[in-house]
């Protein structure tokens, strides 16, 4: 038994949400990164903003270096009031006139032209940011360089880097849902196609084996092809197996039909009884070997055109008339009176008029030889949706038991019989979208009704 595989739809899904889940994890780690380096570059400036205002208000008064630190730069590091503040000023002789003078100090002279700078560290057993501004006096009492450094804590960046990609996040998982969605109904838009070519096959009746037609994409042309090279061969295949049952038929006719002028005349020669029992069993052998032969080109014949040959209007009346003609032979070891009763204008449908006049044609055959004793009657009816070809009889019938059988091929052949005739009838009347039934009146009479739809029609 063959593995299972899943589905197209599943693997695309299933591929796309693990393209979507990395891309998702990338932009979140993307975020991240991107919130961090905002959040620093926002504090980064009250820092350095902070840190140029305590610069500034360093003096020299009487020859001594001073600093009143400004409230002003307190009051702008102190918006996050998550963090804790730190700070040192060293004057040139690399003396702490005031702060920490634990707190590192950077060494980053050389971006001093560029800017100050803000480098990670830690200090008190806490992770801060740190940042030195140099200012330069050339008092003759002081000279030299003077370092202001301060430092923040990074709770604060640290909050606002993790709303911000929070915020990122749940902007990625709609995104992704949406693309989800989208996807999934790309993907199935997409796949209708397959569908369409599933359903051309699945609904097309067993004898049609006409090529596929319905429009695909230029990726589904291969397995189309594909198919119809199948069918083709299929097609070949199946018109030899045709073939050669209508010429074993008509091979194995000509003979008999010679064999059974042969017993015609050996039977007008003087003979025992004996004898004479033993060549009327040889009659009826060669009778239903001849019967059967024609059935079996009749079947031949009507499962080539099912499915291959286009349907047009035929007048059911007229089918009726020559099948009559051809069913009921001339002379008959027994009386029955036959007829017909026919609506006085045409009744006409969309079919193949050689397959149902053989249709009509066996189902007569079927109730002359093994029904009819004294009465025979055609009639044809048009309803409003269907259309009935009753053909009745006098005799008993095909008990209700075996009604499902007798319209399969040699469901339930009666004696002398082949159990071809109602099989026929019934795959016509199937290629043509209609059924087969039977109906008996208290044992009185028997029927066997072909119902057609009114309107049937099938592409050529």
């Amino acid at each position: 038994m063959a593995r299972r595989e899943p589905s197209l739809f599943a693997r695309l899904i299933v591929l796309i949400s693990l393209v979507l889940m990395a891309g998702a994890a990338a932009l979140t780690t993307a975020a991240w990164y991107y919130a961090q380096e905002a959040a620093n570059d926002a504090y980064d400036r009250l820092l350095i903003g902070a840190a140029y205002q305590m610069a500034e208000a360093l003096k020299v008064q009487g020859g001594t270096l001073t600093v009143e630190l400004p409230v002003s730069a307190f009051e702008l590091l102190a918006r996050s009031e998550r963090d804790r503040i730190f700070y040192k000023i060293v004057d040139p002789g690399g003396r702490t006139l005031t702060g920490y003078a634990d707190l590192m100090t950077p060494e980053s002279d050389a971006l001093i032209l560029a800017g100050p700078d803000v480098q990670d560290g830690r200090f008190k057993g806490v992770a801060v940011r740190v940042t030195k501004i140099s200012r330069y006096f050339s008092d003759p009492s002081v000279q030299g360089r003077v370092d202001v450094v301060v430092a923040q804590t990074v709770e604060a960046r640290t909050a606002l880097a993790r709303e911000l990609t929070l915020r990122a996040v749940v902007l990625i998982i709609v995104m992704s849902a949406l693309a989800l969605g989208g996807a999934v109904f790309a993907i199935r838009y997409a796949l209708r196609p397959i569908g369409r070519v599933g359903a051309a096959l699945r609904d097309r009746d067993p004898h049609d084996v006409t090529l596929i037609t319905v429009s695909t994409p230029r990726e589904l042309r291969p397995f189309v092809s594909a198919t119809n090279e199948f069918i083709t061969r299929l097609k070949n295949r199946m018109d030899m197996m045709q073939q050669f049952i209508a010429d074993a038929a008509h091979q194995i006719r000509t003979p008999l039909t010679a064999l059974k002028a042969q017993t015609q005349l050996l039977a007008r020669q003087p003979m025992d009884p004996q004898a004479q029992q033993y060549l009327t069993r040889v009659q009826e052998r060669v009778d239903h070997l001849a019967r059967l032969a024609s059935q079996l080109l009749s079947h031949a014949m009507v499962n080539h055109r099912a499915g291959a040959v286009p349907f047009e209007p035929v007048d059911l009346v007229e089918v009726v008339r020559r099948a009559i003609r051809e069913a009921v032979p001339e002379t008959l070891d027994r009386d029955v009176l036959t007829s017909l009763e026919l609506p006085p204008t045409p009744v006409t449908i969309a079919g193949d008029a050689i397959s149902l006049k053989e249709a009509v044609k066996n189902v007569v055959d079927n109730a002359v030889r093994h029904g009819a004793p004294t009465q025979l009657t055609l009639r044809v009816r048009q309803e409003l949706q269907t259309v009935e070809i009753e053909v009745e009889d006098d005799g008993p019938g095909i008990p209700p038991e075996l009604w499902p059988q007798v319209t399969e091929r040699f469901g339930s052949p009666s004696p002398g019989g082949s159990g071809l005739g109602l099989s026929i009838a019934a795959d016509v009347l199937i290629a043509h979208g209609g059924s087969l039934s039977f109906r008996t009146r208290d044992g009185s009479s028997f029927s066997v009704i072909m119902r057609l739809p009114s309107k049937t029609g099938r592409n050529p």
